[in-house]
Formats: C-alpha cells, sequence, structure tokens
C-alpha cells in the first residue's frame, strides 16, 4: 500500500468519525487502552478529530489481574502522549470478588490449576466487566466506545460476546497487516512533524507481539496458531475468494469453528415463524 492511498485512508476514517459524531451529536469518545497496537492506531486517529471538535478522548487501562507491566507501561505512554483523558483503572479486586459468585455451579479445586477452557472462560468474564465499565462512562459522559477490533480478529472469531465491542470501528474492516502499515505511516508523519513523544509511544506497539488479551497465551499468534499475520491474512483472503480449500488449517479452521460469532444475536427469521 503506497503512501498515497495511506493518507487517503487515515483522512476517510477521520473524516468519518467527524461526521458520525457531529450527527449523533456525541459529547465524548470513550476508548479502552491495552497497550497493544489495535487500541493504539485508534487514539492516533481518533485525537485530531476530538480536538477539532472539542470534545474528550477518554482512554482506560483496565488491568484485570494478568495483564503485565510492559502492556500497562505501553498504555500509561499512549495515554500520556495524545490528547487522551487517561487514568488505569484495576479492577483485579472487582474481578476477584465477582468470580465466586458466578462460578458457584464450576468452582476450580482449591491449588488446581486453570486449564484452558477455564482460562477462555475467566477471559470473557474480565472481557465483559472491562466493556460494563467503558460503557458506564460512556453513558456518563455523553459518548460512545469505540472499537479496537479488526477484520482479521472479526474473522478468527478473536474477541468475546458482548465483551470486547465497541460502537464505532474505525479499523474493523482493515486486515491487521493493514493495521501495521498505517501505524508505521502515522510514525512517520509524527516524526515529520517533531511529535516524537506519539511517534515513540505507537512505535512501541508496532513492536511488541500482538497480546492476548484473555490472558490464556503469552500473545494472540500463539493462541491462533499461526507464525505471523501475514500468513493470517493471506489465508483469509485465499479463501474468502474461494481459492483454498484446506480445511484443516488451523487459521481457516478457526474462522470455521467461531461463525457463531459473526451471527450474533442469531435471530429466527419472522418468515420462519409465521
Amino acid at each position: 500500500m503506497n503512501a498515497t492511498k495511506l493518507k487517503a485512508g487515515i483522512k476517510n476514517i477521520r473524516a468519518e468519525l467527524k461526521d458520525y459524531v457531529k450527527k449523533s451529536g456525541l459529547k465524548s469518545l470513550v476508548i479502552g487502552i491495552s497497550g497493544g497496537i489495535d487500541s493504539a492506531i485508534c487514539v492516533a486517529l481518533a485525537e485530531p478529530v476530538c480536538d477539532e471538535l472539542g470534545i474528550p478522548l477518554i482512554g482506560r487501562s483496565i488491568p484485570i489481574e494478568s495483564n503485565k507491566e510492559d502492556e500497562k507501561q505501553r498504555a500509561r505512554a499512549i495515554g500520556s502522549a495524545f490528547h487522551v483523558s487517561f487514568e488505569e483503572v484495576d479492577l483485579t479486586g472487582a474481578y476477584r470478588q465477582f468470580l465466586p459468585a458466578i462460578e458457584h455451579e464450576c468452582p476450580l479445586p482449591q491449588g488446581e490449576t486453570p486449564s484452558r477452557d477455564v482460562k477462555v472462560r475467566r477471559g470473557n468474564v474480565k472481557a465483559r466487566m472491562r466493556m460494563i465499565y467503558l460503557y458506564n462512562l460512556a453513558h456518563v459522559h455523553g459518548g460512545l466506545v469505540l472499537s479496537t477490533d479488526n477484520l482479521t480478529e472479526y474473522n478468527l472469531g478473536f474477541f468475546t460476546k458482548n465483551g470486547d465491542v465497541g460502537d464505532f470501528g474505525m479499523i474493523q474492516n482493515l486486515w491487521k497487516t493493514e493495521v501495521y502499515t498505517m501505524a508505521r505511516h502515522l510514525v512517520n508523519e509524527f516524526r515529520a512533524a517533531n511529535e516524537n513523544s506519539k511517534a515513540n509511544a505507537l512505535q512501541s506497539c508496532i513492536e511488541i507481539p500482538a497480546t492476548d488479551g484473555l490472558g490464556v497465551s503469552n500473545t494472540s499468534l500463539d493462541q491462533i496458531g499461526a507464525k505471523s499475520f501475514d500468513e493470517i491474512d493471506a489465508l483469509l483472503q485465499s479463501y474468502a475468494q474461494g481459492h483454498c480449500d484446506d480445511l484443516n488449517n488451523p487459521v481457516i479452521r478457526r474462522h470455521l469453528n467461531t461463525s457463531h460469532k459473526r451471527d450474533f444475536p442469531h435471530n429466527i427469521p419472522r418468515d420462519h415463524i409465521f
């Protein structure tokens, strides 16, 4: 993707966001900042729109138990470098109090190491708790919650139903590889404008492996079972175009096995009822 196309894409995303905010009469935008590339680029894309419209960009880092210190440091750097009303809100205590109440029918024996399935289930609880916090904040400030999902994660079901979602997706239809390409372009723009704190904060999110927000594995690639997002995006695009019939490939298999997430909620068609 050349620089001209990237510039146009960035301009169009910001124009779409500005138009939506104005038409909806929104008074703020709210975003969860994880320390990963997706939320970081969404902050970078949304900041000038909020500045132009004179509304706050409210960012929250919401660690819950399994978040690593380097993730939290990157989130703080993004919050500091950009014009974000930023706070770090640790929900670990609330999570630990809440967990026994919802696990009374499936308690984990004391001292037993959680299985992968348990980690996924508990990771989903964490994602939903974070979104409860963000949506409540958006209601208080008359805003909406920005989505930080991308097209690759959407096609792999790498999100939590009623969890890490949002009201407006700037990068929802960008492949993960395109997210990285756009982020590198923004870094270059920031450096050219001598906005080095922004460039450095965003660059740090580009350089680290994509984080696994559920706390199931070290990175999202580990959980997907692939070596790179270049490989993943190529496979998904090939399958969508009808050029890949290897249904045993772990990427394609995950795409097919998570179709229920993309058909959510599944509503019975009216003509099937009456």
